[in-house]
């Protein structure tokens, strides 16, 4: 039986200083990209795959974020984690536990956008998850991305088993800021800031790690000019203007 999680968190609380200097007085998950913000496009995401509850944590302009959520109707219902110290990708995670509870739920970069394939990413993920993974990974092929993506995070096996890459070593897959994690991926991990790479590699050592390819558009969002491609590519899909590699 395929899992259903109803929970899950976007994390938007970065500083977003690479896309300056548009987040100079914005949070970078406020910024618009298709004419909506790119944090409603992840809650949009989330609901889609059932999703009823979110956590989102905050901390540059995090009053904005709270009054960008308050004027968003349900679904999904939101709650909005101040973090007054940055505590990275898994220390706001681990912050967040008592109100994710204790099933396994999504977690969302706040900067993350992507357009689904023929199944939803999310629920592709779902699909994966099984009681012998700790967390399952939206990886993306880095040939696909128009942007400077170094030398990829991950190679995968036939079987979705992920390892990292060799330090001279490039490999075809960059991680896409979405995942689906059991709530024991972060035990035994430290109270405050983190890296959720750090979870991540305890997890890979115990073959407990896995990976989707995403198999629609996603758009990899770093800088001004990566904002303004993607909002190129998509006025293109829309008007028919030109056929991208990416369908």
């Amino acid at each position: 039986m395929t899992l259903c999680p109803r929970s899950a968190m976007v994390l938007a609380a970065g500083l977003g200083s690479r896309m300056r200097p548009l987040t100079d007085t914005t949070a970078k998950p406020l910024l618009r990209l298709g004419g909506r913000a790119l944090l409603d496009h992840a809650l949009d995401h989330l609901v889609d795959a059932g999703v009823e509850s979110v956590a989102v944590n905050a901390h540059w302009q995090a009053d904005a974020v709270a009054a960008h959520l308050l004027q968003r109707p349900a679904p999904p219902s939101t709650v909005l984690l101040r973090e007054e110290h940055l505590l990275e990708t898994g220390g706001g995670v681990r912050a967040a536990r008592a109100v994710l509870g204790g099933e396994p739920f999504f977690v969302v970069n706040g900067d993350a956008f992507w357009l689904n394939g023929p199944i939803s990413a999310l629920l592709r993920l779902a699909a994966m998850f099984d009681d012998t993974v700790d967390a399952v990974l939206l990886v993306h092929r880095t040939s696909h991305v128009h942007a400077d993506v170094g030398r990829g995070d991950f190679a995968l096996d036939k079987w979705g088993i992920p390892r990292r890459r060799g330090e001279r070593e490039v490999v075809p897959y960059i991680y896409a800021g979405v995942q689906l994690i059991h709530p024991r991926l972060l035990h035994g991990m430290p109270d405050g800031a983190f890296s959720m790479n750090r979870a991540w590699d305890i997890a890979l050592e115990a073959g407990r790690l896995r990976a989707v390819v995403h198999d629609g558009i996603w758009f990899h969002l770093s800088t001004p000019a990566d904002l303004a491609e993607a909002e190129q590519i998509l006025e293109a899909r829309v008007t028919g203007d030109a056929m991208w590699p990416w369908h």
